[in-house]
Formats: structure tokens, C-alpha cells, sequence
């Protein structure tokens, strides 16, 4: 889906408190400035097609949707869990750098420099560009970049976004959970479901372990 009728859907989606929708001007006033009015109408026209990731955060956090939902091909945009804002966040230098410390190359088992991850990312990203996300010099980088950078690594770009309480655990462990397709699209789809509907798909993978342990003791 193209980023403009993104911008749309959740432009109709997330309205105003009295039920109008946000107007460019507005968004200007509530961001301070971050997002200007002629922004958001050249966003709306399709006369830009990689906003700046800062940009796009401003915008979710004003109208108050999950950000996430930026990354998001589902038709249905109204699906996403609230956010809260997380004081003294990580930053994105800082969890960039954290996937660096603990992703490591599987052919040399050492970490990645930048220039490995410059090549994986097939021109999208440059070194120089991993280089200044990686010491906070590029703060608000285009959304595809930062969606390339989480495809280099094997993460959901959600990743770099402050939806979490807490900044998410990365081990050895945990990212090879997201390597794996399948666990991953469930992860994935799980998160917009009610609490109820998540605790009954984790009740039927506990039916399928003990299942398993009984198999394995028969």
C-alpha cells in the first residue's frame, strides 16, 4: 500500500475527539512544527514516498494510533494495541547498536561491521548511513531505511518504535525466534489480538507441549 493511502485510511480511521478529521494545520500546531502543514499535504498527494521516521512517529503519536501501524498491509487499520509513551526511551542509535551486539554473523560468528550490513541491505542503506545511525547522528532516518535496517537484521521494524513498557530483551535466544517465519507471523499476529483471544492461542500451544511430553514419556 502506497504510504499516501496509508495516510488516508488513518487520517478517516483516527479522527479528532469531535469526530472530525485532522487537518494539516492541526497536526502542524499539535507536533509543534515537527510535521508542517505542507507536509502533510504532500504526504497526502503522494509527493512523498519515504517520510522521515520521526516525521511518521510525530504524526501516530498526535492522533493517537500505534505507530506500528505505519508498517502495517492490513486493511483493517483500527486493529492495534494502545501505546504507551516510554520516559527515557532507548534511542535509535542505541537500539541499533544493541542488534549489533547481539546478532552475530552466522559465518564468522563474529558481530557485523557496517560495511556487511551496507551490502545486505542491496544499496538501500549506505555505510556511511549505518555509521551515523549507529553514533546519533542520523536521527530521523526515511522509513526505508529503517525498514531495511530491520530486514537486514531479521526484526519487525516495530522494533525500533517505543511500544513496549520496557525495552524489549534481545538474546541469542529471542532473535532466533524472529529468523523462524512461521513463530514470528504468529508473534506478529498475536500482538493485535485482545488479551482473551492471546491467552486461548497460548493455552493451545500448552495443549500441544503437554501433548508432546506425553508422546515423548509414552
Amino acid at each position: 500500500m502506497h504510504i499516501a493511502q496509508k495516510f488516508e485510511g488513518l487520517l478517516e480511521m483516527y479522527r479528532r475527539p469531535d469526530g472530525r478529521r485532522w487537518s494539516g494545520q492541526e497536526i502542524d500546531e499539535a507536533t509543534d512544527g515537527i510535521v508542517t502543514r505542507s507536509y502533510v499535504t504532500n504526504l497526502r498527494k503522494g509527493r512523498i514516498e519515504n517520510p522521515g521516521f520521526e516525521k511518521l512517529k510525530a504524526i501516530a503519536k498526535v492522533m493517537d494510533f500505534p505507530p506500528e501501524l505505519w508498517f502495517e498491509e492490513s486493511p483493517d487499520l483500527k486493529i492495534g494495541a494502545s501505546i504507551d509513551h516510554v520516559p527515557g526511551h532507548m534511542s535509535l542509535a542505541e537500539k541499533t547498536n544493541r542488534l549489533f551486539e547481539v546478532i552475530k554473523n552466522d559465518t564468522t560468528g563474529e558481530s557485523y561491521t557496517n560495511a556487511e550490513v551496507s551490502r545486505m541491505s542491496l544499496g538501500d542503506l549506505s555505510e556511511e548511513h549505518v555509521e551515523k545511525i549507529r553514533a546519533g547522528e542520523l536521527t530521523d532516518p526515511s522509513m526505508k531505511q529503517v525498514v531495511t535496517l530491520a530486514e537486514v537484521f531479521g526484526v519487525h521494524p516495530a522494533y525500533f518504535l517505543d511500544t513496549v513498557r520496557k525495552a524489549p530483551l534481545l538474546d541469542e535466544e529471542a532473535m532466533s525466534i524472529f529468523r523462524d517465519e512461521t513463530v514470528s507471523a504468529i508473534a506478529h499476529k498475536s500482538l493485535h489480538l485482545p488479551g482473551r483471544e492471546r491467552e486461548m492461542i497460548l493455552g493451545i500451544i500448552m495443549q500441544f507441549e503437554g501433548a508432546r511430553v506425553v508422546d515423548d514419556e509414552g
